[in-house]
């Protein structure tokens, strides 16, 4: 089964040419492109970029808090939603 989640992505004209883009719900994913097509791609670039890091940041801190909590079994689990 294959889920979508629905993000709002915003794109700004730029004085001088391009676009800058960020996506609301999601601090810190954010770029820009010559035009919009390319604002676009750069932006699922950078949500991609940025659900790696914050996957492995989770991943630090569930063995970190499964060390603390080693009689608690701890179980993690890959959800999809649409890319």
């Amino acid at each position: 089964m294959k889920t979508n989640m629905k993000l709002t992505a915003v794109f700004c004209p730029e004085e001088d040419g391009g676009y800058t883009a960020y996506i609301e719900e999601m601090p810190g994913v954010n770029t820009q492109g010559d035009n919009l097509k390319e604002a676009k791609s750069n932006l699922l670039e950078a949500l991609s970029m940025v659900m790696e890091v914050r996957r492995e940041i989770a991943k630090k801190e569930i063995l970190s808090a499964s060390k603390k909590l080693s009689k608690q079994k701890i179980i993690t689990e890959e959800i999809l939603w649409g890319v």
